[in-house]
């Protein structure tokens, strides 16, 4: 009995850092799936899938003694783990950076593109 409000804590928990790190705002791990499980890896995603399985089940009183509690303990702690080891600055950071490079590879190519034609025009 001890450890279903520590498994229905580290679910809250996990749900705070998908909100925190990831931008996610659902009130649940279930609306949280879809989205979450596109920018996690595939591991941590199918261990959400677990928690998000097992997160109704666990608000019922006897529906509660049949889920796996060691699973979803673990499961929990790799997704904790993981979104604990997310660095928003660095995110941010990389966004920028690839935005930046597309922008820089779309401008060379152009400049290619426009001297290419003006060469076969005859201007050049």
């Amino acid at each position: 009995m001890a450890e279903e409000p520590d498994i229905q804590t580290q679910i809250a928990h996990g749900l705070g850092l998908l909100r925190d790190k990831l931008g996610i705002h659902a009130t649940g791990l279930r609306a949280a799936l879809p989205r979450a499980r596109r920018q996690l890896p595939r591991r941590v995603g199918k261990d959400l899938k677990l928690l998000a399985d097992a997160e109704p089940l666990l608000a019922h009183p006897k529906l509660r003694q049949t889920v796996d509690r060691a699973s979803l303990s673990a499961a929990a702690g790799a997704l904790t783990r993981h979104l604990e080891g997310i660095d928003k600055a660095d995110r941010r950071k990389g966004w920028w950076l690839g935005m930046l490079g597309g922008l820089a590879f779309n401008l060379l190519a152009f400049s290619v593109l426009l001297i290419v034609v003006l060469i076969w025009r005859g201007y050049l």
